[in-house]
């Protein structure tokens, strides 16, 4: 089963990341960009078919490696 996992900072969380693409960005001449965020994405095959079981093992991957949930979110997509 292939699953894809996006981690994002929390919205409440300063990016200063994001800011420094922002301004780069604007530097270049896109003056529309209003805010920037940097995440990550990732791609996980698991040699399961089993949904509960690939799901319940991609939240514990996430949640003791995969992201900081301190200050990160994240969210699953399961395919097949």
């Amino acid at each position: 089963m292939k699953a894809k996992v996006y981690v994002t900072i929390k919205e409440n969380v300063l990016d200063p990341q994001g800011n420094a693409v922002q301004g780069a960005l604007h530097t270049m001449g896109f003056n529309d960009v209003s805010k920037v965020r940097i995440g990550k994405y990732l791609e996980i095959d698991l040699a399961t078919n089993d949904r509960a079981q690939a799901e319940a093992q991609l939240k514990e991957m996430s949640e003791k490696l995969l992201a900081n949930t301190v200050v990160e979110d994240y969210r699953i997509e399961l395919e097949g």
